[in-house]
Parts: C-alpha cells; sequence; structure tokens
C-alpha cells in the first residue's frame, strides 16, 4: 500500500517523489469503475520514463486539450534528480555503484573492450540527466535520398516532416502579429524544445571569437576537398559564415561568466514533474472528496519502481502488462509504448512479437567516437589573445565550436562525422577542456578563482563523432541484438530472458573512422597556424609535439549511449520492423519511440531526431478537431482546454473537462454553476448533454446576472446582496431550463426535462409557459438543447421538437447584457449526479422566427417562484 504522504529516509524527506509519483496501487484504484463509476483505464501506456517516454508522457499529455486520454508512466527506477546533474553542484555526474546505472543485457561483441556498456539510468528522466548536450541537425544526406544511390530507407513522410516547415510558429516567435503564419520543421520545433536552436548562447568572449575565426579561416583555405568539412548546415551548402561553426548546446541562458554553466540544461524528468503537477492540480479542482477521488480525475500518472516482467497478448494487440508492482490490464483502444531505450525495447520486442520477418533487432548502430586533446600557445595569436592589450582574459575564456565532416566511400556513397571542439583558456586547472566548458556552476567564490589567470596554453579537445552503417538484410548481422539463449541473467531482469548484443565495426566503418581522426588532426594544425602544439598522451598524462597513436584517442563502440537502429521504421512489413509513427507491423497497439526507430543514425546524437519523432508521434495519435459550425454560431465550448477554460465556477462541487465535455461533480451539499464569462443579449444556444442515471438533477441557466457580483434587492435597488453560495444568484436573476427525467419533488412538468424550471404550466390555469413533455431521454446517450431567447421570449428545442415557449414579463430577471451589463450569463448546474456537456455553441442571430404572443402571461404571481432563501443572502 502506497504511503499517502511523503516518506523520511536517513537524510531526506522524500517530497519530490511523492508529489511526482504515484504507486501502482493507486493508479490500479482510479480505473476500478466499482469503486467510482466516472473511473477510466489507461489508454496510454508508457514503458519507460526515461529521454522519450518522458518527452512522449509531457507532450500527450500537453495537445490533449480534449482530455480524451489517461496516461501511465511505468519507470523501472526511482525518482532521483529532479534536473541535470550539470544542474547541480559537480560531482553527480558519477553514480557507479548506486544501483541507478544498470546493464540489463550480455554482449557477445567480438571485441571485449566492446563489451562495457553504460547501460541504462534506472531513474526518472533516464539517461537525459546525464546526457552531454551536443545536438546537432542531420545534413539532407544523412535521411534523405542521394545522388545515384538506391532509395532512402525513410519513410518519405518522417523525411517531409522532419525537414521542410510544416508545423506553425508559436506566436512568440512571429515577428509581428500581421505577419503570415510562419512554420517549422519537427527538427527546429525539438531544437527550440532542448535549447540548441540559439547556438553558444552561454559561451562568449574573446578567446571564443578568435578561435572561431582562426578555425573558420583554416577551414575555408584548406587544401583538397576530402573529406568536406563544414558547419552545423541542415542542407548541403558549404561553409559560408563562421556562425556555422557555432555549437549546437542544449543550454539557454547567459551566464556571469563565458561558459559558466546556466542553471536550464535541458532533460526529461523537469518535463514530467510539471506534467505531473499539472494533472494533480487539475484533479484536485475537478473532483469533489478524498485522494482516490481525486486520482480518478487525474490525466497522468507516474509509478516509478515499476519494472516491466511481460507484455501479454491476445488478438494482436497488446491486452495486459505484468510488472513486478502488478497487472494492468490495457483496454481494446489502448495503446502501449516501449521507451526503455534500444536495447530494452528490442528484447521486449522479441518476447512479445513473432518477428515473422526475422528483422528485430538488425540494424544495430552506435557511434564510433575519438577524442584528440591538444594545446597552443596564446602568444602564437599575438595581440588577439595578448593578456596585456586584453585584460578581460584573466577571466575563464572557453569556446564550443561544431565541424561536420562528409567522407565519400569508394563506391560513392557518404558517410558522416561531425567534429565537438571545446576549449579552455584555463589550463592550469586541469586538462579536460569539456568538464572546464560544462561543470563551472557560478558562485562568487569561483568566480574569484579566476581573476588572475595567466596561463601561457589554451587547451583544445575536439570529439569525433562518426556514424556506423547497420545492417538490415543479413540474418546475422556484425552488429545485432538478439535473445540469450543461455540465460546468464542480469540486474532487473526478473527472471526474463535478457538480450544478446553484439556491436563490431565493418570495413567501412573502420574507413570513415580513420577519415574522421586524420581530420581531427588537420583541424589541430588549423588551431596552431604553423605555431608550438602539443598533444596530450592518454593514460600517460603527459604532452609531446607528436600526435598519440589512434587506438589511444579512440573509445570503445558500446560507451557512446547511442544505440540505435533496431525497431526501424519504414513502409511495410517486408522491409521495416515499425511504421512512420513507431508502431510495430505485428500489432496493432504496440509502438516504439527514440532512437531504436532510426532507419540511419547518421552523426548526431540521437536526443534531438529522437525528440523529434517523439511529438510527431503524439501529435498524429492524439488529434481532436470539433465539429463544423452552422452559420453564424461560434463555440463556446468546444470541447479543448482553450475553450473550458473561459467557463467560470461558483457554488458548490465542480466541473472537469473529461474526454471533450464539462461534467459536473456535486460535492459539499450545495448547488454549484459553471458559467461562460461573457454575457449575451439575444441570442440562440446549441449544446448536447447526457445523463449518467436517470435520477441526476441539473440545467441550463440563462439571462442571470454576475455571480461574482452583489445583486440589487427585487424592490430598492440601491440595496445590494452578496450571496453566500454564488450559484444561487443564477436561480434568482436568471431562468434555468431544467434537465431532470423524475421532476422533482412533485413530478410537475414545470420541474421536468425541457421546461422552464418553476414556470407554471397547469391547463386551464395561467399558462405561463407552453409546455409539452417529451419523450423519456435515454441514459448514456447525447442529447441536444437549443434555447432561443429573443427579447424576452425564450424558446426550447430538445432532440429537435419544441418542447416550450414562454414569454417573461419580470423586469428583475432574465435581463440581456444591453439592458444591464453585468447580466446576460449562460451556464450549466451542477446539483445531483454527473451530467456531462458539450459542443457548446451560440449565435447571436436567431436561426428560427419567433411569435411574441406565445406564451405571454402575467408574472407576478409567480414572481418569487425560484427564489433561494433568506439564509441564501448575507445582509449589506
Amino acid at each position: 500500500m502506497t504511503s499517502s504522504s511523503p516518506q523520511r529516509t536517513d537524510f531526506t524527506i522524500d517530497v519530490l517523489g511523492r508529489f511526482t509519483c504515484n504507486g501502482l496501487d493507486e493508479a490500479l484504484r482510479s480505473t476500478d469503475k466499482s469503486l467510482d463509476p466516472d473511473a477510466r483505464p489507461f489508454d496510454i501506456i508508457i514503458i519507460g520514463g526515461g529521454s522519450f517516454g518522458s518527452v512522449l508522457a509531457s507532450h500527450i499529455f500537453s495537445i490533449d486539450q480534449t482530455h480524451a486520454h489517461r496516461i501511465l508512466v511505468l519507470e523501472a527506477g526511482p525518482f532521483l534528480f529532479p534536473e541535470h546533474v550539470q544542474n547541480l553542484p559537480p560531482a553527480f555526474d558519477s553514480l557507479n555503484g548506486t544501483g541507478v546505472w544498470g546493464v540489463p543485457w550480455a554482449s557477445d561483441s567480438p571485441q571485449s573492450w566492446n563489451q562495457n556498456f553504460p547501460g541504462l539510468a534506472f531513474c526518472l528522466g533516464g539517461r537525459s540527466l546525464f546526457w552531454g548536450g551536443w545536438s546537432p541537425y542531420f545534413l539532407d544526406s544523412e535521411i534523405m535520398e542521394k545522388s545515384g544511390l538506391p532509395k532512402s530507407t525513410w519513410p518519405q513522410s518522417v523525411i517531409r516532416d522532419l525537414t521542410q516547415q510544416v508545423l506553425p510558429l508559436p506566436p512568440h516567435k512571429q515577428k509581428t502579429s500581421t505577419d503570415a503564419v510562419k512554420k517549422q520543421s519537427y527538427l527546429e520545433q525539438s531544437a527550440d524544445q532542448i535549447g540548441t536552436s540559439d547556438t553558444n548562447d552561454f559561451i562568449h568572449g574573446r578567446t571564443h571569437e578568435v578561435l572561431a575565426q582562426t578555425l573558420f579561416a583554416g577551414l575555408k583555405t584548406r587544401s583538397g576537398s576530402a573529406p568536406e568539412l563544414t558547419g552545423q548546415v541542415k542542407d548541403e551548402k558549404k561553409l559560408t559564415n563562421v556562425q556555422d561553426l557555432e555549437a549546437p548546446l542544449a543550454v539557454q541562458s547567459t551566464a556571469p561568466r563565458p561558459g559558466f554553466f546556466g542553471f536550464n540544461k535541458f532533460n526529461g524528468v523537469q518535463l514530467l514533474i510539471e506534467a505531473a503537477r499539472l494533472a494533480q492540480s487539475e484533479a484536485e479542482s475537478a473532483a469533489s472528496g478524498g485522494t482516490d477521488a481525486k486520482n480518478v480525475k487525474k490525466r497522468l500518472m507516474v509509478v516509478d519502481n515499476a519494472h516491466l516482467v511481460r507484455l501479454e497478448t491476445a488478438g494482436g494487440r497488446v491486452s495486459r502488462i505484468v510488472t513486478n508492482q502488478g497487472t494492468i490490464d490495457v483496454p481494446y483502444k489502448g495503446k502501449v509504448f516501449l521507451a526503455a531505450g534500444t536495447i530494452e525495447n528490442t528484447r521486449i520486442a522479441l518476447h512479445t512479437l513473432p518477428n515473422s520477418h526475422g528483422l528485430i533487432g538488425r540494424n544495430l548502430m552506435a557511434h564510433l567516437r575519438s577524442n584528440l586533446t591538444f594545446r597552443v600557445k596564446r602568444s602564437d595569436f599575438g595581440e588577439a589573445l595578448d593578456l596585456a592589450k586584453h585584460p578581460e582574459l584573466h577571466d575563464l575564456q572557453v569556446s564550443a565550436l561544431f565541424v561536420k565532416g562528409i567522407h565519400t566511400h569508394i563506391d560513392g556513397q557518404l558517410g558522416h562525422f561531425h567534429f565537438q571542439i571545446t576549449a579552455s583558456g584555463a589550463g592550469t586547472l586541469g586538462t579536460n577542456s569539456e568538464a572546464q566548458l560544462f561543470k563551472k556552476i557560478p558562485n562568487i567564490d569561483e568566480l574569484d578563482r579566476f581573476q588572475d589567470i595567466t596561463d601561457d596554453w589554451i587547451v583544445i579537445t575536439v570529439r569525433g563523432i562518426g556514424e556506423m552503417e547497420g545492417d538490415k538484410t543479413s540474418p546475422d548481422p556484425r552488429s545485432r541484438v538478439t535473445l540469450d539463449s543461455n540465460g546468464q541473467g542480469k540486474p532487473f531482469d526478473y527472471g526474463q530472458t535478457h538480450a544478446l548484443v553484439r556491436l563490431a565495426p565493418s570495413d567501412r566503418d573502420l574507413a570513415l573512422w580513420n577519415v574522421m581522426d586524420n581530420a581531427a588532426l588537420d583541424v589541430s594544425r588549423i588551431f596552431a597556424n604553423g605555431g608550438t602544439i602539443q598533444y596530450f598522451v592518454p593514460g600517460q598524462n603527459v604532452w609531446q609535439s607528436s600526435p598519440p597513436p589512434t587506438n589511444a584517442l579512440r573509445d570503445t563502440l558500446s560507451s557512446t549511449h547511442h544505440e540505435s537502429g533496431t525497431l526501424w521504421m519504414g513502409d511495410g512489413p517486408a522491409s521495416s520492423v515499425t511504421d512512420d509513427l513507431g508502431r510495430f507491423h505485428e500489432s496493432a497497439n504496440l509502438y516504439a519511440v527514440g532512437p531504436c526507430l532510426l532507419p540511419t543514425m547518421g552523426s548526431p546524437n540521437p536526443m534531438l531526431s529522437g525528440v523529434a519523432l517523439t511529438r510527431r508521434t503524439g501529435d498524429r495519435l492524439v488529434h481532436y478537431e470539433p465539429n463544423a459550425l452552422e452559420d453564424t454560431f461560434e463555440y463556446i465550448f468546444d470541447g479543448k482546454d482553450s475553450t473550458f477554460s473561459k467557463w467560470l465556477q461558483a457554488g458548490g462541487g465542480t466541473f472537469a473537462l473529461v474526454d471533450g465535455a464539462m461534467v459536473s461533480e456535486p460535492g459539499g451539499g450545495e448547488i454549484g454553476l459553471c458559467y461562460f464569462s461573457r454575457p449575451f443579449g439575444d441570442f440562440t444556444l446549441r449544446l448536447e448533454f447526457k445523463l449518467s442515471a436517470v435520477d441526476n438533477n441539473s440545467g441550463v441557466f440563462v439571462r442571470f446576472r454576475n455571480p461574482r457580483l452583489p445583486v440589487p434587492d427585487r424592490f430598492d435597488s440601491s440595496i445590494l446582496f452578496p450571496y453566500n453560495n454564488q450559484a444561487w444568484v443564477g436561480v434568482d436573476t436568471g431562468f434555468e431550463v431544467q434537465i431532470d427525467e423524475t421532476a422533482r419533488p412533485d413530478g410537475a412538468d414545470k420541474h421536468h426535462t425541457g421546461a422552464i424550471y418553476n414556470i407554471p404550466t397547469e391547463p386551464g390555469g395561467t399558462a405561463i409557459q407552453k409546455y409539452t413533455r417529451p419523450a423519456p431521454l435515454r441514459i448514456g446517450a447525447w442529447n441536444e438543447y437549443e434555447i432561443q431567447v429573443v427579447g424576452q421570449t425564450y424558446k426550447v428545442w430538445l432532440n429537435g421538437i419544441l418542447v416550450t415557449t414562454f414569454h417573461n414579463t419580470d423586469e428583475y430577471r432574465g435581463k440581456p447584457n444591453n439592458a444591464d451589463p453585468d447580466s446576460g450569463f449562460i451556464g450549466f448546474q451542477c446539483e445531483s449526479g454527473r451530467v456531462a456537456f458539450r459542443n457548446v455553441r451560440i449565435s447571436t442571430k436567431p436561426r428560427r422566427p419567433t411569435d411574441d404572443t406565445e406564451g405571454r402571461a402575467h408574472l407576478h404571481e409567480v414572481v418569487h417562484a425560484g427564489k433561494p432563501p433568506k439564509s441564501e443572502k448575507v445582509a449589506k
């Protein structure tokens, strides 16, 4: 049983974890209709709350404007950090031995040093809490068709959305409100989210400017063209501007010193925390009752420490999810997303699906990675970096630059790599220029340390990242993921057969690696510009004038965290594992997200492409358009939260937005009112409503005063009465079109559905309203009201049948806003039972002819009908 309050450990109170996460028992109770008839199942279930599971969950939560979906995130690890480790004080970047990092697979890579994977970060946010932050774009040639080569294996629809401007820019990015709506691609949109659209926005200073100009000039005059070296460009254009060399770093800030890290590096867990707290806030405002009642209304729940044991299928669908905490049934229209990392996603797919084409697990790719560190003399740059002429150089000086490389193989195909270049003018503090770049958290004591820097050297690191090519066709590729039949067992596998991973570079991969390493030496010589240069020798920790051997510079393939490709998307089951949205061809409701979907990898870190594909899938699966409007009508509630937010609440109970409808939630023993924030004069109102039980009692109030204002006395308007329960303002100053099939309290027509509440209908008497009782309503079916108010004549149609006509002669009630600017409001009553409303639209131009003679009568005999008891009013 999950504790209802934050728990205390030896060192902390777990407020963040308790307020972000739920136990699976809480999640399952929120779906139990025997406990609450309004309970709904989770129809979006995400396995893995790491880098891309958190992006998917938060994005679907955000775009689900009708609140039609419930999202459940199952994360195998605990809540760990609330943000990226580099936003925290130093030394949190390594958590080896703490149980956070785990490798739930074995490796049979031919080189033993390629078997040492960093593995997965078992925690909310996953590896996004630890990633380096470099996130360049694809070149066109990395995903598109290449001249003279076979058609690209990427689906054309995906290429279009990633590279072409298909999404409108948000309003704050439009230059003026009168401009035509500008657009952006999914890659550009995702770069905005993770902070790489504005490159190097926390890197500045004299050293950076000089190094950037030196590199630009050297690349432009570099002899020969193989390999081609360019910058951060999105197409095949040549290097044209020094700005093309700016680094695409996932930070958006300007820190107190150049290179000091801003407290906002992108990661997934912050998105998940924000969405979870918004879901809780919504639930608290939408439900009356205790924790369980609120959880029923909660659209997103995050369950940590919930490790997947298996997926069960029936009829080509995932029907049940078994975890170490319990079992979740998947509704028929539910969708399950694998977001547990490339290798784990592949293992789960191999366990779950027939794999009839044998494709799952092929096309495994990682990145080729080398690190060349060297230093050049400050004095070799002449006056440009002379401390005497530029005293600001006594401060910490850093630089971050980016170079893209394109290599043409002997068969004409292209291979890609890039360089992440970091430089530090504080070499005496260490030899790791990247650490100097990323780990200087601003505080006044550290700032003072850099006032007397006089180091003679600038330390530069060139990190090369090269693409591997996947093999989609061989039955036993050099690099692949399979199931380990030996069953050696690994952490976190809960007795399941784990994955067996093999990574091995092909001859073409090795050729590209050699080209990349030689190009890195070219770059080092550009920075030296004929002056002094010394290379750092890893392991020996010495500087020397000649470059170290290649093997000393290369990282193992298994160390990059960039495994990808094994569930690649494509156009059909014979040539790909998933479709263009990541849905497995062999399942109607199982999807994958993240780098596992990439048909080709290119050289970029897969964070940008993974986020872009994840957001694209969310957009395609969660899309809502309201019904077409009739001529002259406008929506005042179209099922989206943007219009729901324009409705205000008064009195008891509450209203919740659920699946495109406003649903009343009685509570507290008092009637409630949900009303539109703008008043009207004459109008025709159309809406749909649905009863959940035969004894539901609700209504549509029209022409009442603003409930937040005190009400003038009927006989002396100078006396104003504020209300204890403001919902009664609707009763006292407007009219209610009743919704009550039981016609409480006496079964009379004037209290029945369709009638103007409490206005007499007795035959032979004073016929205030001309009412015809309609056919009984079906419980659970949608019904339509049309309510027309012109002048003081009220007409009501129920499901297309005119049921009542009424003419008001009471000057105190039912005033339009042109007669009283504080009157003319429209709202829904919350009294008993859960009644839903949707498709609420209004026209201020009547659609039907009105006969003002219908329903005329003297109202003085019932002038106080519907008036609240005096106890509802408070003395002036």
